[in-house]
């Protein structure tokens, strides 16, 4: 597994329209490339929420119905149902989830939002009954500004609620992070294509903490990866090596953002 820090070459910008979002390409530790979206939110003209889609969907066509043009995939699901696998709280309320396994399940990372400023931490440092938003996934990728590199989360100790040990090996993935400056980060990669390597979590990890995260946690990926900017998908998701998944993949969770 290559650990260095990738390398960061900023693409041409996107429209004025959106500013927020930057495209960067990425050079590996081993000389292969990925493609990293980058769209950044100042939280005071922000309001950031987790959502239950009423019925699950591809994260796109969900925004498009219901007046969302900013939007990042969120937390893992079970199949064949799709539920939400992770502690999720909506507007206070505990929604239908699968817990996550123990012992390991106070211990995985949480976005908490719609009280007061978004917070990313450990499920254990957090309130048992917080206000707002709660959605559950991880692992946690930085904290303090530095990356973590130890499953302490035991995400592959407990690969048995996923299809696989999603700490092995290089995928599509996606992140939220919080930056000193105010703002919070959604991420992007690409993956499962010869020009596109995607990131090992290590890798992420690494890649959020140059973006200037101080906190950061990981969310859904592979084929679920889903960045909405604009109110267009921005990464290309895939469900295998070289199979593009038009629109991107169902999906039970979502985190959405609007100006206020």
């Amino acid at each position: 597994m290559a650990t260095a820090r990738p390398r960061m070459t900023q693409l041409l910008p996107p429209p004025p329209k959106l500013r927020h979002l930057r495209r960067e390409r990425l050079r590996l530790g081993d000389g292969l490339r990925t493609t990293l979206y980058v769209a950044r939110y100042d939280l005071r003209r922000t309001d950031v929420r987790v959502v239950r889609l009423p019925q699950p969907m591809p994260l796109e066509a969900y925004c498009r119905a219901n007046g969302f043009d900013e939007a990042v995939v969120g937390g893992f699901y079970q199949r064949p149902e799709l539920t939400p696998l992770g502690e999720l709280r909506t507007g206070g309320v505990v929604r239908r989830h699968v817990p996550f396994a123990a012992p390991h399940g106070h211990l995985r990372a949480c976005l908490i939002t719609g009280g007061a400023a978004p917070v990313i931490a450990h499920r254990s440092e957090l309130p048992a009954e917080p206000v707002g938003d709660l959605l559950q996934a991880g692992p946690l990728l930085v904290r303090g500004g530095v990356p973590v590199r130890d499953d302490v989360e035991g995400f592959s100790a407990g690969s048995h609620q996923f299809d696989s040990d999603i700490t092995a090996g290089r995928y599509p993935r996606a992140a939220i992070g919080l930056t000193r400056r105010g703002e919070m980060l959604a991420v992007a990669c690409d993956g499962r294509a010869d020009d596109e390597a995607g990131l090992t979590m290590a890798e992420l990890a690494e890649a959020m903490a140059a973006l200037g995260a101080v906190q950061a946690m990981n969310l859904d990926g592979g084929g679920s990866t889903s960045l909405i900017c604009g109110g267009r998908l921005r990464n290309v998701p895939r469900e295998a090596h070289g199979i593009a998944l038009a629109g991107g993949r169902t999906v039970p969770t979502a985190i959405v953002f609007r100006k206020r």
